[in-house]
């Protein structure tokens, strides 16, 4: 089952694994869905390979049917970006947007320098990690396995995100996206005291994850005297690091009744 199900051209109907902690969908499903539809076209358009994401969330994006419209910023030469937008199939206003930058890939010489070496990480070696929704229902935590041990947070998507464009490794960017809207939560200062959602959402990559692990070393700051708050951490693979992710975060009180675990701070499986 994909994340996001193809309900017509540009037309898709979110699945239980795109749902948020609380009310609307995961902003990484959200982030994942506008940057796959643009590294599906990505061969044909010949805009070469998606190496940064920035999305912005604009409101919650609502469990029903959505469709999207890209335009092109630029195309051509070595680079290109494109925007991706998001609304509800019948309303106006929308609820995301994206911009994604590609970029053909081309050889340099570069005398003096040499790739640092590093040992292959093994994620099987650490204990499986899980997380509920507030609401108890299924979420996009449950779209992937979540690994933690050594100060690192790592994520193995299980289902697509999006229907016929093939497996993540088709997808590299958008397969990383979701993984990377874990990184406040992972390292916030304090577990489940006030809500922090994060109202955007950049990834860049200098190279396509190996494998199907993503991991997150992560931090957090907060300013609760603002009631604002950043996360940023070192992506990576099982071979080192392929990028990096930040995002800006709001700090507010827990919706009614909802306190129970906001998203990320992993659990042991056994909870």
């Amino acid at each position: 089952m994909a994340i996001f199900e193809s309900v017509g051209s540009h037309r898709w109907q979110p699945t239980a694994l795109a749902a948020g902690p609380f009310a609307g969908l995961q902003g990484g499903a959200v982030a994942s869905l506008l940057a796959a539809e643009v590294e599906a076209l990505a061969d044909q358009r010949r805009w070469g390979t998606a190496i940064s994401c920035s999305a912005w969330f604009l409101r919650p994006t609502p469990m029903a049917e959505l469709r999207t419209a890209h335009s092109v910023v630029t195309d051509g030469g070595r680079v290109s970006v494109i925007d991706n937008t998001l609304w509800p199939a019948d309303e106006d206003q929308p609820c995301a947007t994206a911009r994604v930058t590609l970029s053909r890939e081309r050889a340099v010489e570069v005398p003096g320098f040499a790739d640092l070496a590093s040992e292959a990480a093994d994620p099987m070696q650490f204990p499986i990690r899980t997380k509920r929704a507030a609401h108890g229902k299924p979420w996009f935590m449950e779209a992937m396995e979540a690994r933690q041990g050594d100060g690192i947070a790592w994520f193995r998507m299980n289902h697509n995100v999006i229907d016929g464009a093939g497996p993540s490794s088709m997808l590299p960017l958008s397969s990383v996206l979701g993984p990377a809207d874990w990184t406040h939560g992972i390292a916030r200062p304090v577990q489940d005291v006030v809500a922090d959602p994060n109202p955007n959402l950049t990834v860049q990559l200098f190279r396509r994850p190996a494998g199907d692990w993503v991991g997150v070393r992560a931090q957090a700051r907060w300013r609760p005297a603002n009631g604002l708050g950043v996360g940023s951490g070192v992506l990576l693979d099982v071979n080192g690091e392929i990028g990096r992710v930040s995002m800006s975060v709001i700090l507010v009180p827990f919706p009614r009744q909802a306190k129970a675990e906001p998203a990320a701070g992993l659990a042991p499986a056994s909870n």
